[in-house]
């Protein structure tokens, strides 16, 4: 056996050996009760706050790496944590924590006709695979989320956030044990090597029943090549900002530099901004000199160069960029129609925004356009599990199925049918 050949089949035992403890976690923590996943929540709640310092540190590690290796800015601004960050962790598990337990809750309930009752009943998925880049966050918010609902987790983070994902994936298990609970419910893949990633996507023996997948296109791409088992897609964030002929000037300058600015490398960033031709007169000035006062580059199409100075001319592939940093590429639009026809061409489909005063042209917006999210006179930053109130969320899912939008606790379970009878036959 070659050497590769031995690394990959120790690889491979391994990640099989994930399962098995994922599926024998899962199995307890989907009859556990809420008294105790409360429990579990809170105790890491309380982890990530007493280890605050260790956290810092290992975080400190990831971030000398990332600079050494010459990422992005963009990207360590992702990486980063902070005192206020960690903050908000504890505040997401804690508020994870005191969500209604979706597990046995009664969906609908009917009685048929020959005196049979029958309920939909919320149940686990079991066990989940989270594969994502690097965001410390989404290791606490998945980790939350899936204990919460209930399910089993195995966490394949970035390569670039394995010692702040260590951190954070030690808090979580040191909660479930304090609960009670088997530390398995949480475990994180211990090898940076990509074979892992591909065990996974294989199911490892059938212990996975769904993978979320969260990062670039190229990671998504991958999963949904070759994944074996159900995946919720999260796409990237190729958002759209339509500032309709009804605009009130006023908000759609303070709602778009919101939107591209308060941070840049989120997926729910606006990424294109789309202006009625009627207003670009009045309109596109003061939004741009707003943007690019926050050290915004512009890429704008022949009209926006005409009026706007040190504009870089769009090409083809702006439209179709998600640039995660201070850029932005704008384009005036003829109609409602066009912007319209724009975004379904171009865009991810998973949060796009109108502004507009006008009643009708918000509602043909949101009536045609097919994305997860659509907001109305809003930020696109809100498009995010916690600003909806989920507590935290593992993913905006874009595709159709099962789930749509921020994937919470309720999106991370199924359902059975409980038929109650009194002797009943069927003829």
């Amino acid at each position: 056996m070659s050497a590769a050949e031995m690394i990959a089949d120790n690889v491979g035992t391994m990640m099989a050996e994930l399962g098995r403890r994922a599926r024998a976690a899962a199995a307890r923590l989907a009859t556990a009760s809420a008294e105790r996943k409360h429990a579990a929540l809170v105790g890491a709640a309380q982890a990530v706050r007493d280890h605050k310092d260790d956290i810092l540190a290992a975080n400190a590690v990831d971030m000398r790496n990332a600079v050494a290796k010459g990422m992005t800015k963009a990207f360590q601004d992702r990486l980063l944590l902070t005192d206020a960050r960690l903050d908000g962790i504890v505040d997401a598990l804690r508020t994870i924590a005191e969500l209604p337990d979706p597990v046995g809750s009664v969906i609908a309930e009917w009685d048929r006709p020959n005196g049979l009752h029958i309920e939909r009943v919320r149940t686990p998925l079991g066990v989940i695979g989270v594969i994502y880049e690097s965001r410390p966050n989404v290791t606490a918010d998945a980790g939350a989320l899936c204990l919460k609902s209930g399910n089993a987790v195995i966490l394949r983070g970035g390569s670039d956030s394995t010692e702040s994902s260590r951190a954070l994936v030690g808090c979580l298990r040191h909660g479930l044990k304090q609960a009670g609970l088997p530390e398995d419910a949480v475990q994180l893949v211990p090898t940076t090597d990509r074979a892992a990633v591909g065990e996974m996507l294989r199911g490892l023996g059938g212990n996975i029943d769904v993978i979320v997948p969260r990062g670039g296109k190229s990671l998504v791409a991958r999963v949904q090549d070759e994944a074996r088992v159900p995946v919720f897609a999260h796409l990237e964030g190729l958002v759209h900002v339509y500032v309709d002929k009804s605009a009130d000037l006023e908000l759609a300058v303070k709602i778009v530099v919101n939107a591209k600015m308060r941070r840049t490398g989120i997926c729910g960033a606006a990424e294109t901004l789309l202006v009625h031709r009627d207003v670009v007169d009045t309109h596109l000035q003061p939004i741009i000199a707003a943007l690019v006062e926050k050290g915004c580059e512009i890429r704008g199409d022949a009209t926006v160069a005409e009026r706007i100075a040190d504009v870089v001319p769009a090409t083809e592939q702006d439209w179709r960029t998600e640039y995660e940093d201070a850029i932005i590429s704008v384009k005036a639009v003829d109609s409602l129609e066009a912007a319209i026809d724009h975004i379904e061409t171009y865009s991810s489909h998973h949060t796009e925004a109108i502004i507009a005063e006008d009643a009708a042209a918000v509602e043909k917006f949101f009536n045609e356009i097919d994305s997860a999210i659509l907001m109305h006179n809003a930020s696109t930053q809100f498009a995010d599990g916690g600003e909806f109130g989920f507590g935290g969320e593992i993913g905006i899912a874009t595709g159709k199925m099962h789930a749509r939008g921020p994937v919470g606790v309720e999106q991370l379970t199924s359902f059975k049918y409980r038929v109650r009878g009194t002797g009943q036959t069927r003829p």
